[in-house]
């Protein structure tokens, strides 16, 4: 089968900010399908997706923008503000809508993957199948947990804009990647990634730890679709432990465990990953 072509790199303008987006090609994909991949917290899209992205094989047309605070969107006066979820929702929509993209599949990561759940509830009828590698909002069984934890996401943002961005960063990794394996190198390697927009980063954890705050979880569940949901061996056992009751409650809910990965997943096993997405893809299908 053919490569995916090089992506296409394109800018919307919105009101507030300057949207850069990529769009790849599959000329010999399996279907006529398109996916849209948001990133998560801290990285670009395209620094993301791109190795997975190469191992696809359903999907005609796939879509990476540079989400808020990441990559290479920017607001127009080039400064980094405060945003809100609902603000990353609305650039999404904004965009598929400027595409005409009328039908889509849905990936997500971390940060990314709350995006993409709050996309579907507004979207119900244009989002199809639905991929969450580690979603924010669901690391833990019990939401006070969950919102207890994004206090320590909030003291990274801090650090994040302040001169102790390594700080901040190292606190983040250790937070939500405490039992992963790792060396001096991989780490510096993924501090590097994180350091590039340290403070729209910042902005992003704050995004996540106001807006779970005032989510309904359960109904936001309740609105998904076909989800299939990949966790990392080595996160934590208490977020296992809720995709696992997710699956058990939910017939539209696909746990998959990626064997010798943490939070980093996407970058860690990008071609074991895609071919579980092309495979989950053809049983919601059938």
């Amino acid at each position: 089968m053919r490569k995916i072509c090089p992506s296409e790199k394109h800018q919307l303008l919105v009101p507030d900010q300057r949207i850069v987006y990529r769009l790849y090609r599959h000329p010999n994909a399996l279907s006529s399908r398109r996916l849209v991949l948001l990133h998560g917290a801290g990285v670009a899209g395209q620094d993301t997706w791109e190795m997975l992205i190469q191992c696809t094989q359903q999907w005609r047309e796939i879509l990476v923008p540079d989400l808020r605070g990441a990559g290479e969107t920017q607001y127009l006066d080039g400064v980094e503000h405060p945003f809100t979820l609902v603000d990353l929702v609305n650039d999404v929509a904004h965009l598929v809508d400027h595409l005409d993209w009328r039908v889509f599949d849905l990936g997500g990561y971390s940060l990314g993957g709350l995006v993409s759940m709050l996309l579907k509830a507004r979207f119900t009828d244009r989002v199809e199948k639905q991929y969450l590698l580690e979603s924010a909002l669901l690391d833990r069984s019990s939401l006070d947990d969950t919102i207890r934890l994004r206090d320590r996401y909030s003291q990274a943002a801090e650090f994040l804009r302040s001169q102790d961005q390594e700080q901040g960063i190292r606190q983040f990794l250790d937070t939500i990647s405490p039992n992963r394996k790792t060396t001096a190198q991989v780490d510096d390697l993924a501090v590097s990634r994180l350091a590039r927009r340290p403070v729209g980063f910042s902005w992003a954890l704050d995004a996540v730890s106001q807006g779970i705050r005032q989510l309904d979880r359960s109904q936001l569940l309740a609105a998904q679709g076909d989800v299939t949901s990949f966790i990392g061996s080595q996160s934590v056992q208490m977020m296992h432990q809720l995709h696992l009751q997710l699956a058990e409650q939910m017939p539209n809910w696909h746990y998959i465990m990626v064997p010798g990965t943490d939070h980093s997943l996407p970058f860690q096993k990008p071609r074991q990953i895609a071919r579980v997405m092309n495979d989950e893809l053809l049983r919601y299908l059938s």
